[in-house]
């Protein structure tokens, strides 16, 4: 679904579990989720709208 870097694993391309959209102030998207690799630790992915609705449709909840 959605990945990202875990500043925690140090690890780039985790599968974010639960992942919701966001919008920013200034009208950009991110996911933000749990870190798939079993630390826990909040992981943000920046995306642009093309993607946020990819991952919308691939079942990421929307947050905004």
């Amino acid at each position: 679904m959605v990945q990202g870097y875990c500043v925690k694993c140090k690890e780039k391309g985790v599968e974010l579990t639960d992942a919701g959209i966001h919008q920013t102030k200034k009208g950009g998207f991110m996911a933000k989720g749990k870190c798939g690799k079993g630390c826990g630790t909040t992981v943000c992915a920046m995306m642009s709208k093309e993607n946020a609705d990819k991952a919308l449709e691939a079942g990421a909840s929307k947050e905004f």
